[in-house]
């Protein structure tokens, strides 16, 4: 079967030969130390002459607070990616979505909407989409944990540095999280007066402002202020709606206050608030299937699926539209008592999401609205307490509190088109036997009832309403101990104790996905149809009497027609010779099984123990090795979704309790709690004009979440075992004064030991989709005083091996009459055809001047390298694959002062 590629098959080895001339350009800073899970990659900025690059540190260190405390990356023994201010400044990452373009194991999907991101980290992470689903990959910002995506992609403001840990975290943060954590330090208020502004202009008319300024209000209080808004075009034209999608229009605001009278005592108080309202997100048709006929006779259109990125443009009925809200407020509290250090932070947080989206993506009336509106409320509480002691004792004792409440709300509408288009569906499957007003008069019939004018009827769909609560405590701790010359053992763990309770008030009104197509009562029905499809096979019309009865008359045809109609009554009750059957893919939302019932009781509690136990040897001031093992812990998770749906263990239960409906589907509630752990081990060196880091892992999740959309719903399933053994590599050399060259290399290799009851069949034994063997990173920079100032070019290349995106695609899976899979080969054999390679080429040019003013010119994806984040079943369309495309070429100017 041939693969279709969906990247750019840009050369490697053409870009190899072409850094020569590049050679001036450079790489965003990427620094690195080790953790107890993982190891991570960043390289330090060269110090300008005589600075220290952070904290007075000379040379090119950079001070990181990864294991709580201040620390070099060359001492750190925790595997960590730190992305400096300035990174972010030159690369122009705006959100933590463009963070991936250098930092090379991390990778942030782009989904449904703009409240929809996906961390992961070596492969590992999920929670997308699916509200229930709390990361895999933790996000803090200024030690205050952000457990949705909607609360952390807003536009990145008075960043200092943004620190990613690789692997199971829990004996530093409270919070648990099983495959790394992505944590961002912003700049705390100044008692000097400071501040910046910047302008951005670039095209597809992106427009970004933004400013910050800091200052002391008395001795002992000092402020700041941070602002800003981004606005853009969308980057595809909808010829549909005649408006653009996949828009920037959001802006933020951020105050804080510092209290520091020199007592030993400090608080930090922050409010921050952000909005976006924004067209997202384009979703490319890459698989038409036989839904493609009906659509088109609709005068519905959809993209060219053979160059979709051609003219950039896509088909819609209506504009999906974001309209989401973040506030929150938070307070550090930190006291010094002698070698000890108390701290206590409190935070609260809101989101308030608002999504609609023309679902069937095309110009048809099919679905709309798909509309969701999410309300989350977190707060949390962590206090520590530590001590260090001559660097040879350290301690770090802490405990943490989280309380969630989650309520969303989502509608599902069939279109006005959407019983014209069943209509054609349905006389396509059946060779023009059936259509939509024959099977209400049937139906209706055998049921005693009259179905006139009620299946796809405009208006018709799900009413969903899910409520979550979640409580959880962690207490946990960490301690080094220097047990012999330049040899530190620490050890770590953490106890969580999580508890959730979730409820569903959903209506399915969806009155053909209601009618049990195997009932007794259509056994006449059914009985009918196999003796008109056997007509059909022999070319008579079963519809033309005259003809039928010729043909049971003539003597020649005559025994053949007994046996037909013997056949046709022996398995009018057999399922899986039922002529309805193709009639399913069209019963698009079964009744719904609220819980709490009977047979469910709507609750998990969770509680494990984890822990890191790491030995780190300094060689010598310029070498350290290390070696660790680390576990994690991630509790249940829910399946808030169209899919919630009884495990098939409660199959039994559900039908004693009298529960049982007609269709009713078999899926997952939840999924149980992951458990992680990782052995490392790995070597830093770094000699001043050159530094290396190399580590080797393997890292492995038990009952990993799965979730897979399946069209109108997630598939929310505990893997087995998934794990992965990987090699990374970092380096740095600085040949001359002012030119640095930056590389890093990581290697995965990646298997579902166990997942045997995924969405699309057995996987065990195959290697998981979506994450590449390969991910390369090359970069320099170049700096050089002219005038009163310093031009700096820099170019970062990020180049990751071909990968299949998914594992599988649910709607070619095919199920016998009780839903359970009997044959997966055609979902997964699709699944081969879609692929990504990623070659992404960023550069920068700025001039620096001595009065506090920079110019610069940058792009990012200069090479434009078109691939898709996702891609997944189309809903309501049988056999139709659609994708969610990543972003083009962008390029602007920017102008920065600072004083």
């Amino acid at each position: 079967m041939q693969r279709r590629s969906l990247g750019r098959k840009t050369v490697f080895s053409s870009f190899l030969l072409g850094t020569s001339a590049l050679s001036m350009l450079a790489m965003p800073e990427t620094v690195q130390a080790q953790d107890d899970s993982e190891f991570e990659f960043e390289m330090a900025e060269p110090a300008k002459p005589g600075e220290g690059a952070d904290d007075g540190v000379p040379g090119n260190t950079i001070i990181v607070t990864a294991t709580k405390r201040q620390q070099t990356l060359q001492d750190v023994p925790v595997a960590v990616t730190v992305t400096t201010a300035d990174t972010l400044e030159r690369a122009q990452i705006r959100d933590l979505r463009d963070l991936q373009s250098v930092v090379p194991s991390l990778r942030v999907k782009q989904l449904s909407s703009s409240a929809n991101v996906n961390f992961l980290i070596r492969g590992f992470g999920n929670g997308a989409n699916n509200p229930g689903i709390e990361p895999s990959v933790g996000v803090f910002v200024d030690n205050v944990y952000r457990s949705r995506t909607a609360a952390q992609i807003t536009d990145l403001p008075d960043v200092q540095r943004i620190e990613v840990l690789r692997g199971p975290q829990s004996t530093l943060f409270g919070k648990n999280a099983s495959a790394g954590v992505v944590s961002i330090v912003t700049k705390k208020p100044q008692f000097d007066l400071t501040g910046s502004a910047e302008l951005t202009y670039g095209n597809y008319d992106q427009r970004i402002a933004k400013g910050y300024v800091t200052g002391p209000v008395t001795d002992s209080l000092a402020v700041s202020l941070a602002g800003g808004i981004n606005k853009r075009d969308g980057f595809y034209r909808d010829l549909g709606t005649d408006t653009r999608s996949n828009d920037r229009d959001r802006w933020f605001a951020r105050g804080q206050a510092l209290f520091d009278p020199g007592t030993g005592l400090s608080v930090r108080l922050i409010a921050d608030y952000d909005k976006i309202d924004e067209t997202c997100c384009a979703v490319f048709s890459l698989r038409e299937g036989q839904a493609a006929q009906a659509i088109q006779a609709l005068g519905g259109r959809t993209n060219d699926i053979d160059d979709p990125f051609r003219d950039d443009v896509i088909y819609n009925n209506y504009i999906s539209t974001n309209d989401i809200e973040n506030y929150g407020v938070s307070a550090q509290v930190d006291y010094q008592l002698g070698p000890l250090t108390l701290s206590s932070i409190s935070a609260y947080r809101h989101t308030d999401s608002v999504t609609a989206q023309d679902s069937d993506f095309t110009s048809a009336d099919l679905i709309y609205p798909n509309a969701g509106n999410l309300d989350l409320d977190t707060f949390t509480q962590e206090f520590r307490a530590s001590a260090s002691f001559a660097d040879i004792f350290s301690l770090l004792l802490g405990g943490f509190y989280i309380h969630e409440k989650v309520d969303q709300h989502n509608d599902l509408r069939f279109g006005s088109q959407f019983r014209d288009y069943a209509d054609l569906m349905i006389g396509s499957a059946s060779g023009g036997l059936l259509s939509t007003p024959s099977l209400e008069t049937a139906f209706g019939q055998a049921d005693g009832t009259s179905y006139a004018g009620q299946f796809f009827t405009e208006g018709e769909g799900f009413d969903e309403n899910y409520a979550l609560k979640s409580d959880a405590f962690s207490i946990f701790g960490q301690v080094d101990v220097q047990v012999a010359s330049g040899l530190t053992l620490t050890l770590g763990g953490n106890y969580t104790n999580d508890s959730k309770r979730f409820s569903t008030d959903t209506v399915s009104s969806d009155v053909f996905s209601a009618i049990d197509l195997d009932a007794p009562q259509y056994a006449a029905f059914r009985q009918q149809l196999l003796l008109g499809g056997a007509l059909q096979q022999a070319g008579i019309n079963p519809a033309d009497p005259a003809a039928v009865a010729a043909f049971a008359g003539d003597p020649a045809t005559a025994d053949t027609f007994q046996a037909m109609q013997a056949y046709a009554a022996g398995n009018a009750n057999n399922p899986a010779a039922n002529p309805l059957a193709a009639l399913t893919p069209l019963q698009l939302l079964p009744p719904f099984l609220n819980i709490p019932n009977a047979v469910e009781d709507g609750k998990t509690d969770d509680d494990k123990f984890t822990y890191t136990v790491r030995l780190a040897y300094d060689v010598d001031p310029a070498l350290n090795l290390y070696v660790s093992y680390a576990t994690g812990f991630k509790a249940s998770s829910i399946n808030l979704s169209r899919d919630s749906r009884p495990s098939p263990s409660s199959r039994a239960a559900l039908a004693d309790a009298g529960l049982t409906l007609n269709n009713l589907t078999y899926g997952s509630r939840y999924a149980g709690p992951e458990n992680s752990r990782v052995i490392e081990g790995g070597a830093k060196a770094d000699l001043g004009w050159a530094s290396g880091n190399l580590a080797v892992f393997h890292q492995q999740i038990k009952g990993f979440q799965s979730n897979i959309f399946t069209g109108t719903g997630f598939a929310l399933l505990n893997a087995g075992k998934q794990s992965t053994f990987g090699v990374e590599f970092e380096g740095q050399v600085t040949p001359l004064d002012r030119l640095t060259l930056n590389m890093g290399v990581t290697y995965l290799d990646p298997t579902y030991d166990s997942f045997r009851d995924s969405a699309v069949g057995d996987l065990s034994g195959e290697r998981p989709a979506g994450i590449p063997t390969w991910s390369i990173m090359l970069g320099a920079q170049y700096s050089q005083p002219i005038g009163n100032g310093v031009i700096t070019p820099r170019v970062s290349y990020l180049y990751q091996s071909d990968t299949r995106l998914e594992d599988g695609f649910p709607n070619f899976v095919e199920r016998d009459a009780q839903g359970d899979i009997v044959d997966s080969s055609v979902a997964r054999a699709l699944a081969a055809e879609y692929t990504r390679e990623v070659n992404d080429l960023t550069a920068s040019l700025a001039y620096e001047m001595d009065a506090g003013i920079t110019l610069s010119v940058w792009g990012r994806n200069l090479l434009d390298d078109r691939n898709y984040s996702t891609v997944f079943d189309t809903p309501a369309q049988p056999g139709g694959i659609s994708g969610y495309p990543t972003d083009p070429r962008t390029y602007g100017a920017s102008v920065r002062f600072s004083w």
